[in-house]
């Protein structure tokens, strides 16, 4: 139902001012006929004229005798002179009056609002393009709201994250049967942070919530809040509050919370930072306010918590942080019977093979996995999805597509043979070392020639120095190979090169892994936050001293070169199952774990 208009007394007295103005024209323009100048000079001359009333353009006269209904007459002036002129001949004559008003106020109405509409189309078209919308609506905040039936993701939907998952089931039913928990004297929590790495489920876990609470539940993005011009942020801040407020209980879900919550001070002096800073300020006034029995949880979540506000992260405003983390074995098992749900699986597939292939793939990556595998198999015209279909898919996300199309010269297929059964060979001789799965030179992604992969068959959370090591040495088994068997080095161990240098840097300088430096972690700064007074692009200070420095560098050459040697000497050990499994791999292009079997009977493996 639309409001009733309020009536003033203003209102009023204009619209009896402007009837009145009505009437009166009306009733003059009723008792007053309009007669030309001649006439009503002869009128003048005659005596029926009683009083002239004279303007700048006319004459009115009041006449002695009514005509009809008519009581005035009414004549556009002339000048004398003409007048003198025009009474020499028998001819009626009048001036008339030329109404220029229409153009007059076009000449200046006109231009101001071609002017004023092209700036409204510009700014209107601006607006929509940053998403602002209406200039009524600019500080309205644009929280999308959805109540049980709408997002269609309920907890059942959730899996591989159950801790998680259990945090927010109590803050639903913390909403549902809030007597339950005070009568202990428990009071519902403020806020509660999802923090985890991309792709791990977050977002879909505040779906669920959603779809569970059967409260309202707002949902916004943190880049949503700031906007063109300053000051939007804090009233956009304000007006979701008051909104959450009105329908407490209520539950509101900023998503990518960094984008708004970034700790303040950060990158000062660079300019544009006040409106966030602002945006922040106030939703920290709303996440602590006086009023701490609204109703209201806030639901955040955000991949990078090292660089939020640490006045936002204390408690009372964000009581509870959940750590959304990647998931194990059996966490990836319950993923994968989610979303093969409406894929047609092969009877022999065991799901639980697939997740043992794929540690470190989070939510995100096995919903695509499973996609993919489903696109491998309809390629193939197949009834169902199968563990090739599956194993094709890790592939392609792992090492990137197959490109056939990119034909080598035999030099360069000789170089990349011996260097991928050099890896192969290096991680096969030493033990304890994670499986190898495949090994092929046809080139894939964007700069691979060729590739092998090794996943491990078991969830790891510690690696000890050994397994450190071991991975350097099956880095430089390529190069190594190379250096053996062709007497040269190429670019192709670039990449190699990079990742086993990242290592040794880890292992020197924050692991203390090297015996001459001891136990001393020189990389104290790495993943900590800088200082709130200090812009993020200041480098900070070394942490160490020249002559550390370059006994750090000294440890991490030594360490690289001395697993190089203990490749080259696996290597020069299986020189001739090196040359074999080369010239197999130029033949066949790709080997799986078979056909590396069979081909590696008599390898020599590195002496414990």
């Amino acid at each position: 139902m639309s409001p009733r208009p309020v009536w003033t007394l203003a209102y009023a007295l204009l619209a009896t001012l402007l009837l009145l103005w009505v009437q009166s024209l009306l009733q003059g323009s009723a008792t007053t006929e309009t007669v030309p100048y001649s006439q009503f000079e002869q009128a003048l001359a005659d005596g029926r004229i009683t009083e002239v009333a004279i303007s700048d353009q006319t004459l009115i006269g009041q006449l002695k005798e009514p005509i009809g209904n008519k009581t005035r007459w009414l004549a556009v002036r002339v000048e004398p002179e003409l007048a003198e002129r025009l009474q020499a001949y028998p001819v009626p004559y009048s001036r008339v009056i030329e109404s220029t008003w229409l153009r007059d106020v076009a000449s200046w109405i006109l231009p101001s609002l071609v002017f004023f509409g092209l700036w409204f189309f510009l700014i209107r078209r601006m607006l929509g393009q940053q998403g602002a919308g209406s200039f009524l609506n600019i500080g309205k905040s644009r929280a999308k709201v959805y109540v049980m039936r709408d997002t269609g993701v309920n907890f059942a939907d959730v899996a591989g994250v159950d801790e998680a998952k259990q945090e927010l089931m109590e803050v639903v039913d913390f909403l549902k049967h809030p007597e339950d928990y005070g009568r202990l004297g428990a009071h519902t929590p403020k806020g509660v942070l999802l923090v985890g790495p991309p792709g791990t489920g977050k977002t879909l876990l505040a779906k669920a919530v959603a779809g569970e609470a059967g409260v309202p539940f707002f949902s916004m993005s943190g880049s949503e809040f700031v906007e063109l011009f300053v000051g939007v942020g804090a009233a956009r801040v304000r007006d979701l509050f008051e909104q959450a407020r009105q329908t407490a209980p209520a539950i509101i879900f900023i998503d990518e919370l960094d984008a708004l919550g970034r700790a303040r001070g950060a990158f000062a002096g660079l300019g544009g930072h006040d409106e966030k800073e602002q945006t922040l300020n106030q939703l920290l006034a709303e996440m602590d306010g006086f009023d701490t029995g609204s109703g209201v949880i806030i639901l955040a979540a955000t991949n990078r918590p090292e660089i939020l506000d640490p006045a936002l992260l204390r408690a009372g405003r964000f009581d509870r942080q959940v750590l959304v983390d990647k998931p194990d074995k059996k966490g990836r098992l319950d993923i994968l019977n989610v979303h093969v749900r409406k894929v047609s699986l092969d009877p022999k597939l065991s799901l639980s093979e697939v997740a043992a292939i794929t540690p470190g793939f989070t939510g995100a990556d096995l919903a695509n996995l499973v996609n993919e595998a489903a696109i491998v198999a309809t390629r193939r015209h197949a009834d169902s999805v199968g563990l090739a279909d599956f194993t094709a898919a890790v592939e392609r996300i792992v090492a990137g597509l197959e490109k056939r199309n990119r034909v080598l010269n035999p030099q360069e297929r000789l170089t990349v043979a011996h260097h991928e059964m050099g890896h192969v060979l290096v991680a096969l001789a030493l033990p304890d070392g994670d499986t190898v799965h495949k090994v092929s030179i046809v080139a894939r992604g964007i700069g691979s020639l060729g590739c092998t992969i090794q996943r491990p068959t078991e969830d790891r959370y510690l690696m000890t120095q050994a397994e450190l090591e071991r991975k350097i040495c099956v880095l430089l088994g390529g190069r190594a190979a190379e250096k053996l068997m062709l007497g040269h080095i190429s670019t192709g161990a670039a990449d190699d090169l990079a990742k086993a240098t990242q290592i040794a840097r880890e292992m020197v300088m924050r692991y203390g892994m090297d015996e001459a430096l001891g136990c001393v972690s020189h990389d104290s700064q790495r993943g900590a936050p800088l200082p709130l007074n200090e812009p993020f692009l200041t480098p900070a200070p070394e942490p160490v001293s020249e002559a550390t420095q370059q006994k750090l560098d000294a440890a991490i050459a030594a360490l690289l070169a001395h697993n190089l040697q203990r490749a080259t000497r696996i290597l020069q050990a299986n020189r001739h199952v090196l040359e074999r499994c080369s010239q197999e791999l130029l033949q066949l292009e790709t080997l799986d774990t078979q056909a590396l079997k069979q081909l590696t009977g008599d390898l020599v493996p590195e002496p414990a």
